[in-house]
């Protein structure tokens, strides 16, 4: 093809598609959607806050991933705060990867366990990048009576793990 030939747009899926769901992302497939809640965050060297929270996660029936979007606002004035997007990958032994690239340019290559059962997702740090002050994170996702919660420690070059983040969210 010359530079003038537009490239092949791929195929969408039709709408009956939407809902498959990959065999190997079935069991969190709970999360698969748009949530919206609030949340409470502080830590030792900071102060304590409150913030509105989104969190977005899609798929595609033909890949065992899926694709993670997160963004926090004020609730006072709604101004943006926070953002960040990656990919879950679950594997069939109960154990999942998740890559996470921040707004800020932090970067957390995560590994975990989740139990499709009790709907409980665990994660820890392998690798915090290009964090000067950051050196580990857990995140524990839950859901539980309808509602997806989760809480995050942290740990800095000063601070143990220590909770850092708590939020709660609904299904939109």
């Amino acid at each position: 093809m010359d530079n003038l030939t537009p490239s092949p747009v791929p195929p969408q899926p039709a709408a009956a598609d939407a809902a498959v769901v990959h065999p190997g992302v079935a069991p969190i497939s709970y999360l698969l959607g748009t949530w919206r809640g609030q949340g409470e965050g502080g830590f030792p060297t900071i102060n304590s806050f409150s913030y509105g929270e989104e969190l977005h996660f899609s798929h595609h029936s033909s890949k065992p991933v899926i694709a993670y979007t997160q963004k926090t606002w004020k609730l006072s004035s709604g101004e943006p705060m926070h953002a960040e997007s990656g990919y879950w990958r679950p594997k069939p032994d109960g154990t999942i990867e998740v890559v996470i690239a921040q707004s800020t340019a932090l970067v957390e290559v995560l590994k975990g366990t989740y139990n499709a059962e009790e709907k409980v997702i665990k994660l820890q740090s392998e690798l915090v990048g290009n964090a000067s002050k950051v050196k580990e994170t857990t995140r524990v996702f839950q859901f539980n009576g309808g509602e997806l919660s989760y809480v995050v420690q942290m740990a800095t070059n000063s601070t143990s793990l220590t909770p850092h983040l708590r939020a709660s969210f609904k299904k939109l």
